[in-house]
């Protein structure tokens, strides 16, 4: 069962799990299960997606209970009038801030702008060998991304030396052979942790906040960000 953080009658958020796509894609034949068709049978209403996250990125996902509420929600989307933020975990240490303006290209060959802000929350040292290193440092971020590009925040972070934990194939290969040799974690550490919108109807504010998983949660003590 999916884990809903808000609802009324415009309206559903939820928190998608790691590995759960939104909805049917050709280049994802291997998947069963999505998360328009199990909320709609959990909560036995039709319901329209406002936007999408990555298949294995977890976190809020909103959807319109209708197509008007839907485009509402997406026009505030689109004009940046609302605030996203994502929390990863990535290799090395994180500046303590930075913004990065570094247009990407689509799969159709556009090249388009996009913008990130980064904020580091934590270092980490752990007593692990990599490479020709006797340790191996992390960093607990968060990304507020500006535009919203195809995997902006993973391809920025690739190009920023930091990838995040767990991505493919956008991340470190070697990394990621670490982390599922020292600890089973195949888990892309992406989390969509915060979204700040107004209602669509009544205009009020909603702040929402989808708590993270436990696979998250496990490598932030495994780590010892704590």
């Amino acid at each position: 069962m999916l884990q809903i953080i808000y609802q009324d009658e415009h309206l559903v958020v939820i928190n998608k799990p790691h590995g759960l796509l939104v909805h049917r894609s050709p280049i994802a034949a291997d998947a069963e299960e999505f998360a328009v068709q199990m909320l709609r049978d959990q909560i036995q209403q039709k319901v329209f997606p406002v936007h999408r996250i990555d298949r294995k990125t977890s976190g809020i996902l909103v959807f319109g209970l209708n197509g008007e509420i839907a485009r509402l929600i997406q026009e505030q989307l689109e004009d940046h009038a609302t605030k996203k933020t994502y929390l990863a975990i990535v290799r090395g240490y994180f500046p303590d801030s930075l913004e990065l303006d570094y247009p990407l290209t689509n799969d159709t060959g556009k090249v388009q702008e996009a913008l990130t802000h980064f904020k580091c929350l934590k270092h980490t040292e752990v007593d692990v060998p990599f490479g020709k290193h006797a340790t191996s440092r992390y960093s607990l971020i968060e990304a507020y991304p500006k535009t919203g590009r195809m995997h902006q925040i993973r391809k920025h972070l690739k190009h920023l030396r930091h990838p995040i934990i767990g991505d493919r194939p956008h991340g470190c290969n070697k990394q990621n052979r670490l982390f599922k040799a020292q600890w089973n974690m195949t888990t892309m550490m992406l989390h969509a942790q915060k979204l700040n919108l107004s209602h669509p109807i009544t205009n009020e504010p909603l702040h929402l906040e989808a708590p993270l998983f436990s696979t998250f949660k496990e490598m932030i003590d495994t780590l010892k960000f704590d």
